[in-house]
């Protein structure tokens, strides 16, 4: 009698200890999951504004530089300057918790969000210095497109000009980001769409002819 009531047991047993395990796996996979998700596509935590990371007096340079060449873009590179590197620093520094994607994420979104187009005078081309951008408020698609290479430069980033007819915008190489953001390997970003996201370009745009210029 006893026999078969401690066989009872066991069968009784046996279900509820499989449920238990299940469980306990699922309970595993809800913790790992998540964590290797923010990993591999980390987002920033906010945006921040203009005013929250520009920490100098506002004070127009008076360099001027003149386009004499499409290489001439590179006088306007300078990842190095003190304003540039102090402010990429800031705007990854409260975006992020230190992956280079989520860097490239804040600063797409902080020049995107934080500045307006605005078009030069009709057979002008006019190009400021990043610091004199961020002071104004905005510019042009090459002078922005300028403004977000730095500060991906200045990050570690390697950025690339994107020139199609009658406009700029920004390619960059950051292998850990998804392949749903890639282009053959880059990554293509127009601050001057604004309802574009990270690793978007309007499609009007996508199938033109494009030339490149390095600027790292």
């Amino acid at each position: 009698m006893n026999m078969e009531l401690e066989e009872e047991k066991k069968r009784k047993r046996g279900p509820l200890i499989a449920i238990a395990a299940v469980f306990l796996i699922l309970l595993l996979i809800l913790m790992i999951v998540p964590q290797y998700g923010v990993k591999i596509d980390p987002r920033p935590e906010r945006i921040p504004s203009f005013e929250e990371v520009f920490v100098f007096e506002k004070n127009l340079s008076t360099e001027v530089r003149t386009l004499q060449s499409r290489e001439d873009f590179l006088n306007f590179v300078v990842p190095e300057n003190p304003v540039v590197k102090t402010t990429a620093n800031r705007i990854v520094s409260m975006s992020c918790l230190g992956e280079k994607v989520c860097h490239a994420k804040a600063i797409y979104y902080f020049v995107r969000d934080n500045f307006e187009y605005i078009s030069d005078p009709v057979n002008f081309e006019y190009v400021e210095m990043p610091q004199d951008f961020m002071i104004s408020g905005g510019g042009d698609c090459e002078s922005g497109t300028l403004l977000m290479a730095n500060l991906m430069e200045a990050v570690g980033i390697n950025s690339e000009l994107v020139f199609i007819p009658g406009h700029a915008y920004l390619r960059i190489w950051v292998p850990e980001a998804l392949n749903k953001y890639k282009n053959k390997g880059w990554i293509y970003l127009d601050w001057t769409c604004k309802n574009c996201e990270f690793g978007e370009i309007p499609y009007q745009n996508q199938d033109l002819q494009k030339t490149f210029l390095d600027v790292s």
